[in-house]
């Protein structure tokens, strides 16, 4: 209940004032969630659980257990505003329990402080200073005293034996100031009733709505001192407790407020709507401890949504790096679950498998590699004591990381505080050593001035008349020098208008630069993110209802702006949580009030453009330096020179007589009828309040009419968040085994729900993408965003796989499984498993063509990432499986295969793991398989350096040539990475083909390589030296496959390769494409959209060529279309993202490509067929002409326009004789195709036409109808072809080879 004026609550400064200590009516009694950690640790080793239960721990001393503490008085009682939790609030005063000291042990008081995140996500901070006070019950002395008798008898001469698990110890840590030694510590833990005074730990707390750490640590320790001091205080406590509950509001926004404590009065400010948020949390102590170059580091985990754990003896030291690091987000807030200080007994909740911000406090002496934690492969692991940090792998650098490092550090220099902290060897660090002191502090860009101005500026601060002086002496030329008397008065008249100390002045105004140094980076990054803002939805409502479908960000756009070293970190954060909800924030502001802190970095933005706008590209990634510095800290200095508000001073209250006694080093026990309540009218802040209060009730009443149901909208507003968004805190007031299990129900119904978020995504961009390619609609995702999606998709499942652990092994939850899976599958299997079946099955392309099986195997796959001596780790050997199953889309089989042992399952996982969730499994699997309805290349493309197995197939075609040739053929195969160079084939490899078991029907020819990775595959060079009696030789294809990811390449061919038949070709380029496996069983199991680029057709080389058919021809409407399309795609090329643009050869020379398409052109109206006589190529047509052009007398006597082309038939003379005279034997047709690629390369291609056009042969070559005698259409193609003359066409090595120009 709550005896105060409502409307006052929410702007007091303080709502309850707590004292937590011992009981002395219920006595000594086991730390309840110290018994069920404990228990719960018992069960997570296997050992017996029934010791466990009790919560009694001989094995130590009674002074180093745990007991029960209590709340033994708040006030008031409650207030509706912010409902008291009386256990999270003992909890977290007491994070340890009750502790007990003697006289000789350290019993200086500690303070620290939490916070308590409720369900809207709202925040409550708790200030506790914790000290000794000395037992004076007869019964908790003696209950010492048998239990330490107890101790003693059972571990007589032995010392405390040292917890077996890591974790366990954490639940009975020691303070700081405990004795190191084991000796120290046995005689320190002894206690006689007869010689030692007991002292046992209380805590008082003040819980307020505001972080005003200072003020509160203040307060807290003149009550200390009131009580410690010889003499009473001024007043009795109450009255000084009353005070700060009930008569000191909240300073205004933009004002500084001073009230009073015990013995001195104290100060606090709050910013203005328009500056940053209050962060009272000192950052010097953040870079004192970290390090400039550990905090950026993990400021970027925190940013990117990472587990974030850290690690100290000091609670205070968890707490400041917590809210030091996310008070630097702005305007960014943390999504996810965030427990700056997590109690021992809350260390299960560290198997969270979403990401989190977590405090742990450790045991002294403690070793790292002692501590056992569910889950590290995306952990950054903070030892914040020890100035130490572990990363995760693959983790994106902060854009223009040192430039940054650098500016931060020269605000710390500045400030004193040396950047590197404790941590001398980092390569930063090295760096910013070589920095000469002096000129950072000189440096007159950041806002610094050197160190006679400096001098200058504080002697003449306020100063009126020095300062007109100084800017008369500045204009005239006049050197001011320091004068000390003048100096040191305005020194004193400084100290006497500051109404805080020197250092809190000084920490508030380093906090205000490096948090601007922050947030205008975020302002460079995102300075047009408005523009990528999907505005789609036309009212709340159905923004709310709609909002998991909608796309509210154009990332791909966004990306594509964006300088090419910020990549990797914006793509992976633009992904994140606390991004989504930011453009959330900035989507709902079109219907309700801004967010505080979006409506800050809007003005920031839009002040930042109005500066700049000579500037044409504010995306540049020239870094630049924040340069407000000093301007930024001129409010904060204001507030503190001059104080806006002072609060009532303390009073006496209407106290019975005989209440408020006073004894030296005992907390009195409170009168708490003149604290339960504060005074009803007599109060103008009180009344301001309320009918501020008021009048913000009549504006909600009058929104909830007009707008949704509060309740609609929030139920809304909680399913549009992601996982993590209601688990941002450990529930701390019902720590029952089945609460947990509920929690952990959570969880599961959580990574389901984001499996099926990030598999859509995936399937959704990616077929996008792949529509694109064959002509629907527009791209939508990048390389980059791929490879992030995929690196999601990575960490989710090992969130997945560290849900319920029973025992850690290794950093891997996920590779962990595969080991003992393998290690079971092996005992039973021999260990001579072939990847390659050679049995009747067959894998079959879509052209009824065979290659031996390649056996779908887990084990195997796992052995492909065993043997990549490039990756060194557990974490990095899951994630190379995970892209390896998902390249051969067989991630989902893979998982149904692994979840098949259940017995292994069981004995890894509890029983409330995501892996142990039947239903929710299935419906894991069933998100996987949708992934394989898309082509992925996530694990060729980025193991670029490994070796590869390859198998090369050579099928002829039997009906018309021989099976096999009696010459020496050799093959080369090209890809995106390089290639495998020229290799021989041995005669004797001829393999027979056999279906149905009886019947022969293909002879080919087999070559296994091996080679560094590459890539995909574009062509292959096959040929052969035209030696032997069955020389000729008719290819229908080549067949080549990756034999790690599987992918099968064909690379038709249709054409002989022999002299004397066809186009004389001794070797053919051939162009590859991916072929889809669609044997029975695997075309239930995969599907894929349609080929980026199909390959040339042997239909069309034997039609136009070696059989001299007329099938399939083209009309002229429609080869003049192929001309455009083909020109037009090789535009949209060069228009890609140079990583996203893939295999130009395909463009040039696949069936739908420029060669292709002009050889149709140059086929039109050609008289090819001679009767008793050879075929004529389009290439005879070509040497002739340049015969013609070569010989000049012929061209004198031909038309006197020739003359204009002279230069221009020079040119194409030389070409057409390199091309003869190179060593490669490739054939008329390939000669062709050299000589239109390097056209294209040199873009001489619009010249080289109306040159063959004018050559007098063409009228003996050609039919009237031609589409080369046609000077429309010639004209056309010439213009079409001028569009690729702008961009730089770089050939294949492949394709050039032997050319020399």
């Amino acid at each position: 209940m709550s005896a105060n004026v409502p409307g006052s609550v929410p702007c007091r400064f303080a709502h309850y004032f707590v004292i937590c200590g011992i009981d002395t009516e219920t006595g000594l009694e086991p730390d309840e969630l110290a018994a069920l950690y404990q228990w719960l640790e018992a069960d997570r080793h296997g050992r017996t659980k029934q010791t466990t239960r009790t919560g009694e721990n001989f094995d130590q001393s009674p002074l180093r257990r745990t007991f029960k503490s209590k709340v033994l008085a708040h006030f008031p009682e409650n207030i509706e505003w912010n409902p008291f939790d009386q256990d999270a609030v003992n909890m977290l005063c007491m994070p340890k329990g009750l502790s007990f000291r003697t006289q000789v042990d350290n019993r200086d008081p500690q303070f620290h402080s939490y916070l308590i995140t409720r369900e809207d996500g709202t925040r409550t901070y708790g200030f506790v200073l914790t000290f000794y006070e000395e037992v004076t019950s007869k019964q908790i002395c003696t209950a010492m005293q048998t239990l330490y008798q107890m101790h003693h008898a059972e571990h007589a001469g032995s010392v405390c034996a040292s917890s077996s698990c890591s974790m366990d110890s954490l639940a009975s840590s020691t303070d700081e100031g405990d004795a190191t030694s084991l000796s120290k510590l046995h005689c320190c833990s002894s206690y006689d009733i007869s010689r030692d005074t007991l002292y046992a730990s209380k805590a008082i707390c003040l819980i307020t709505p505001l972080p005003f750490m200072q003020a509160c640590r203040k307060y807290l320790y003149q009550l200390h001192q009131a009580v410690t001091s010889q003499q009473p205080p001024p007043l009795p406590l109450e009255s000084y407790i009353h005070n700060i509950l009930y008569e000191v509001p909240l300073p205004p926004p933009g004002r500084s407020l001073k009230f009073h404590g015990v013995y001195e009065p104290i100060v606090c400010q709050r910013p203005s709507i328009n500056e940053l948020p209050l962060a009272d949390y000192p950052l010097r102590h953040v870079f004192e401890l970290l390090g400039v170059e550990n905090l950026v580091q993990v400021f970027t985990c925190v940013l990117l949504e990472m587990q974030v754990l850290l690690y100290s003896q000091d609670y205070q030291r968890l707490m400041t790096v917590a809210e030091g690091i996310t008070a630097l987000l702005f305007p960014f807030q943390w999504q996810h679950v965030y427990v700056p200080i997590l109690p021992a007994s809350l260390l299960h909740f560290l198997d969270a498998p979403v990401p989190y911000l977590m405090g742990l406090q450790s045991k002294e002496g403690t070793d790292r590699s002692k501590l056992e934690l569910p889950q590290e492969a995306n952990l950054c692991f903070v030892d914040i004591d020890n100035h130490f940090i572990e990363l995760p792998e693959d983790f994106p650098q902060f854009p223009n990381k040192l430039e940054f490092i650098q500016e931060i550090s020269e605000v710390l220099l500045v400030f004193g505080i040396p950047p590197e902290g404790s941590l001398h060897c980092s390569e930063s660090a090295t760096k910013l050593k070589n920095l000469a002191l002096s000129d950072l502090v000189n440096d007159k860009k950041n806002g610094n001035l050197p160190g006679d101005t400096l001098a200058v500026f504080e002697m003449l601060q306020g100063n009126a008349t020095l300062e007109r002086l100084q800017a008369l002496a500045k204009r005239t030329g006049v050197t001011v020098g320091q004068v000390d008397g003048l100096r040191s008065s305005s020194i004193k008249e400084k100290e006497t208008r500051l109404q805080c100390d020197e250092e809190e002045l000084r920490n508030a105004m380093l906090n205000v630069q490096i948090r601007e140094v922050f947030a205008h980076r975020f302002t460079q990054m995102f300075a047009d993110y408005e523009a990528f803002v999907i505005q789609s939805a036309q009212d709340l409502e159905s923004w709310l209802t709609n909002r998991e479908q909608m796309q509210n960000f154009d990332k791909a756009s966004f990306l594509s702006d964006q300088p090419e070293p910020y990549l990797p970190f914006l793509s992976h954060f633009i992904e994140t949580q606390m991004f989504a909800t930011f453009i959330d924030n900035k989507i709902m502001s079109q219907w309700e009030d801004k967010d505080p802190m979006l409506r800050v970095f809007d003005s920031r933005i839009e002040k930042m453009r109005m500066y700049n706008v000579r500037i044409p590209n504010l995306r540049s990634s020239i870094y630049q330096k924040c340069t407000i510095l000093k301007e930024s800290t001129q409010s904060i200095e204001q507030r503190l020179m001059k104080i806006d508000h002072a609060a009532i001073h303390p009073h006496l209250l209407d106290m019975k007589i005989g209440q408020g006694r006073y004894e030296q080093g005992f907390f009195p026990n409170l009168q708490s009828d003149v604290l339960a309540s504060g005074p009803t009218n007599n109060n103008r802040w009180v009344n301001r309040t309320a009918s501020t209060q008021r009048r913000k009730d009549r504006l909600r009443q009058h929104s909830d009419h007009i707008g949704l149901d509060n309740d609609l909208r929030e139920k809304y507003m909680q399913e549009a968040r992601s996982i993590g968004k209601n688990l941002r805190q450990p529930k701390l007031s019902d720590l029952s085994p089945a609460v947990i299990a509920q929690t952990n129900w959570k969880f599961v119904e959580g990574l389901l729900k984001e499996c099926r978020m990030k598999t859509k995504r995936m399937l959704v961009e990616k077929m996008g993408y792949e529509a694109v390619e064959l002509g629907h609609g527009e791209t939508n995702i990048t390389g980059l965003e791929e490879n992030t999606l995929i690196a999601s998709l990575c960490d989710l499942l090992e969130r997945i796989w560290s849900h319920g652990l029973q025992v850690k092994q290794g950093k891997s939850a996920l590779w962990s499984h595969l080991l003992q899976y393998q290690e079971r599958e092996e005992k039973l299997e021999p260990p001579a498993e072939s990847p390659v079946s050679l049995g009747p099955e067959r894998r079959k392309s879509e052209t009824g063509l065979s290659m031996p099986l390649l056996r779908v195997s887990l084990i195997q796959d796992m052995r492909h990432i065993q043997n990549m001596s490039e990756i060194k780790t557990d974490v990095g050997r899951a994630r190379a499986w995970i892209r390896l199953s998902l390249e051969k889309k067989v991630l989902s089989q893979h998982f149904k295969q692994l979840f098949s042992n259940q017995a292994l399952t069981k004995k890894l996982y509890k029983r409330y793991a995501f892996l142990r969730c039947e239903e929710e499994k299935e419906q894991f699997l069933y998100h996987l398989l949708s992934l394989n309805a898309v082509d992925y290349f996530c694990f060729t493309n980025v193991f670029t350096t490994i070796i590869i197995p390859y198998r090369a197939v050579i099928i002829p075609i039997k009906k018309l040539s021989n099976a096999i040739t009696t010459s020496n053929p050799w093959i080369c195969v090209s890809g995106e990475l390089g290639d495998s160079g020229v290799m021989q084939i041995p005669k004797n490899v001829l393999e027979m083909t056999f279906e149905f078991g009886y019947k022969p029907t293909h002879s080919t020819i087999t070559k296994l390589f091996k080679c560094q990775n590459l890539g995909k595959l574009t062509t292959a060079q096959i040929g052969h030296d035209n030696s032997g009696i069955l020389a000729k030789w008719l290819v229908d294809c080549v067949l080549v496959r990756n034999e790690i990811s599987g992918h099968t390449y064909k690379f038709p061919c249709g054409r002989w390769l022999g002299k004397g038949i066809d186009d004389g070709s001794l070797e053919r380029i051939l162009i590859g494409e991916l072929i889809i496996p669609c044997t029975d069983e695997e075309m239930g199991k995969q599907c894929r959209t349609p080929p980026q680029q199909r390959s040339p057709t042997q239909i069309r080389r034997l039609s136009i060529t070696s059989l001299g058919g007329r099938n399939n021809k083209l009309n002229a409407a429609q080869i003049q279309e192929a001309v455009g399309e083909a020109v037009n795609n090789i535009v949209k090329h060069f228009h890609k993202p140079e990583k996203e643009r893939g295999s130009l050869t395909i463009l040039l020379c696949g069936e739908y490509g420029l060669v292709s398409a002009l050889e149709q052109f140059f086929y039109h109206g050609f008289k090819s067929s001679r009767i008793f006589q050879k075929n004529v190529f389009i290439w005879d047509f070509v040497e002739k002409a340049a015969a013609f052009f070569e010989s000049g007398d012929q061209i004198e006597e031909a038309e006197t326009g020739m003359e204009s082309l002279r230069p221009t038939s020079k040119i194409f003379c030389q070409y057409a004789t390199a091309i003869n005279v190179t060593p490669r034997n490739i054939g008329k047709d390939g000669k062709f195709q050299l000589l239109v690629c390097l056209g294209a390369r040199d873009h001489l291609l619009p010249q080289w036409i109306p040159l063959l056009v004018e050559c007098p042969l063409i009228t003996r070559m050609y039919e009237e109808q031609a589409l080369l005698r046609d000077r429309m259409a010639v004209n056309s193609v010439i213009r079409v072809l001028q569009t690729v003359q702008e961009f730089n066409i770089t050939l294949e090595s492949s394709l050039v080879k032997g050319i020399d120009l």
